[in-house]
Formats: structure tokens, C-alpha cells, sequence
């Protein structure tokens, strides 16, 4: 009988041993970095994922309803599928290699325990990358708050949040920029009106994070009526990708060659930065159409604020290839600190005295 026993034991104690330990939800930031990951994973396979987000209802979260719909959700995981907690609370459920059809079938079976009404949980599904057209992905979803419209939800999902120092730091130095920057600007508007016709001004909608359009604005550099003819001049841009840039672009007027040379005209997006649009540091904002024509891999640069500098103004300003653009702004995504944007506003200033290249 003893050696029965001890028989009977090692295989109850193999059986407990072989079982899938029990699932349980990504805090916030974890569920954040899971999804960073899956998106890397589908950029580099092609694959698809879909997001289900879930809000529950306040009286369905009192109580113990938050952990009892929890525990259905962890009931329902594949090994594949992850889930969490939002940063708003919400939860959210990663299905890779799954169609939209697919994840509004586990909202349904997480769903059908509630009667349909004011206590029924509030389902969302996104899907990355939306194989349905690049129309269909960019419709707007909302507005910007100054009538430009914003993009693809599926791509404002993966945007990071800022912390609220860098915000702080943004708005002191673009308020104490400006205050130094204004006799600077002054003289530049008198020069633009003085030597060309046309407003002192120019603004071009830009992407910004999770690919939310902007107008940014600008210093007017060139002739009125310029970018009419860019198409002409595509055959001689001097930066390979959808970038356009030309180092003797014909359209730039003799003073706006000065501005640019000291980089005067980029001055008043100090303006969009004390808005909220954008960034003291970050990747730089591309136009709307060249952004737009971005891979999937390189659009992940949206994942944060964009900025006045980064890595390529100091490092790589229009003489390395496009993709090692990108790359140098997912490396400044990888390394994000209020320290390290200390550094690289330190080295702007040089860089822009002795850069070389188109801007």
C-alpha cells in the first residue's frame, strides 16, 4: 500500500505541475508594451491584429462586477491573445491574426451574460493595419479642434503619452523662446512683406501623434502659389522616400533662403507647441501627403508628440537616406527622457550653424 501511495502522489503532483497556470491582466503599462510589440510583429509578417476595447458601464463595474468580468475575459484568452487594463480603465484584449469579424465574436460571448441595455458592456473593435483601403483606415474620426480632421483610431491607440514635466518644460520654453525670438521675427516679416508679395505667414497640415493632423506653421519662405509645383520639381528632390527636399529649390525666394539657412523660418512653431500640437523635441512632422506614403514600420515615428528637433536635425539633417531618418526617430522613441531632450536641445544650436543639406 505504500508504494501505491507513493505512486497515486508523484502523479497527482505531475498532473498539478502540467496544468497552464492561470492568465492573469496586463497592468496599463504592460498592456501598452504588449501592444507596441504585437504591432512590430505585424509590420514585420504582414499579419493583422484587432484591438477589443471594452467599457463597462458604472453600475456593472460597482462592486465585485469589475473582477467577475475579468475572470470571464481570462476564461476566454487564447494562448496567443493578451489582455489588460487601459490607462482610462477600460479593458482591452489583443487578438493577433484575427479579422474584426472575429473579435466582435468574443465581445458577443463576453457580452451575452448581460441583458441588452444601460448595463450591457460598451464594445469597440480596432484593426491594425485596416486592410479595407488606406481611405477607409483615414477617415476622420473626429476633429483637431481647429477643423482639421484626425486620422486612423487604430493608429491613435499606440500613441505614447507624455509626462506632464515635459509639457511643463515645453510651455516655458516656448513662451521664453518666443519672448526672445520676437525682435527676430519682427525684422524677418518686415524682409518677407517687403521683398515678395504674399502673407508673412504660411501653414501646412501636418501628422502628428497617432497620426492627428495639425496645421503647422511657418516663416513663408517662397513664392506665393509654390507647391502647385512641387510635382515638377519631384524628379529632383535630393531626399529618397516620400520626403521632398531640394538644397537649390527655385520657388525660395532670396530672403526665405536666409531663413531657412538659419532655420528663422521655423521660429513660430513655438506657437504650436504652447497649442499642445507639438513638441521642444521629437520627430519631425511631415507633410500630410509625404506621411501619409510612409510603410507601416516607419509610421510608427507617430507613436509620440512631434517636435521642433530630434536626432536627425542634430545628426543626419537631409543627407542620410530616408529609412535611416525613421530609424534615428525610433531610436529618440526607445530613449525618451527629459534628459536626453536637455541634450539634444543642447546641440541643436551648433548643429544648425554648421549643418549641411537642404532644408
Amino acid at each position: 500500500m505504500g508504494l501505491v501511495a507513493w505512486l497515486d502522489g508523484v502523479s497527482k503532483r505531475m498532473s498539478s505541475s502540467s496544468r497552464i497556470p492561470a492568465r492573469t491582466l496586463l497592468s496599463p503599462d504592460e498592456f501598452q508594451q504588449a501592444a507596441l510589440c504585437e504591432r512590430m510583429r505585424v509590420d514585420r509578417n504582414g499579419s493583422i491584429l484587432s484591438v477589443l476595447v471594452i467599457d463597462l458601464p458604472p453600475r456593472l463595474a460597482a462592486g465585485d462586477g469589475s473582477a467577475r468580468f475579468a475572470s470571464s475575459i481570462e476564461e476566454r484568452l487564447r494562448l496567443t491573445d493578451s489582455a489588460g487594463r487601459l490607462q482610462d480603465g477600460r479593458f482591452g484584449i489583443l487578438l493577433p491574426d484575427t479579422p474584426e469579424s472575429g473579435a466582435w465574436k468574443v465581445a458577443a460571448d463576453l457580452c451575452e451574460p448581460y441583458v441588452p441595455g444601460s448595463d450591457r458592456p460598451r464594445c469597440e473593435v480596432l484593426l491594425y493595419p485596416n486592410h479595407e483601403g488606406d481611405e477607409s483606415d483615414l477617415a476622420p474620426v473626429g476633429d483637431s479642434g481647429s477643423g482639421v480632421p484626425t486620422t486612423s483610431p487604430s493608429e491613435a491607440f499606440f500613441a505614447l503619452k507624455s509626462s506632464p514635466l515635459k509639457r511643463v518644460i515645453d510651455i516655458v520654453g516656448a513662451s521664453f523662446g518666443l519672448f526672445l525670438a520676437m525682435p527676430t521675427l519682427l525684422l524677418a516679416a518686415l524682409a518677407i512683406k517687403c521683398t515678395s508679395r504674399g502673407p508673412v505667414l504660411y501653414w501646412q497640415e501636418r501628422e502628428g501623434l497617432g497620426g492627428k493632423r495639425f496645421m503647422m506653421l511657418k516663416l513663408r519662405t517662397m513664392r506665393v502659389g509654390a507647391h502647385d509645383f512641387q510635382g515638377e520639381l519631384r524628379d529632383r528632390s535630393e531626399q529618397d522616400g516620400p520626403a521632398f527636399k531640394l538644397a537649390n529649390d527655385p520657388r525660395v525666394t532670396w530672403v526665405g533662403r536666409w531663413l531657412r539657412k538659419l532655420s528663422i523660418d521655423e521660429l513660430p512653431q513655438l506657437w504650436n507647441v504652447l497649442q499642445g500640437e507639438m513638441s521642444l523635441v521629437g520627430p519631425r512632422p511631415l507633410p500630410t501627403a509625404e506621411s501619409l506614403q510612409c510603410a507601416a514600420w516607419q509610421r510608427r515615428r507617430l507613436q509620440v508628440m512631434p517636435g521642433l528637433t530630434c536626432i536627425w536635425q542634430i545628426r543626419g539633417r537631409n543627407v542620410v537616406p530616408f529609412d535611416e531618418w525613421i530609424r534615428m526617430d525610433l531610436q529618440y522613441i526607445r530613449r525618451r527622457s527629459l534628459w536626453y531632450d536637455l541634450v539634444l536641445i543642447a546641440q541643436t544650436v551648433p548643429s544648425i550653424a554648421f549643418g549641411k543639406g537642404p532644408r
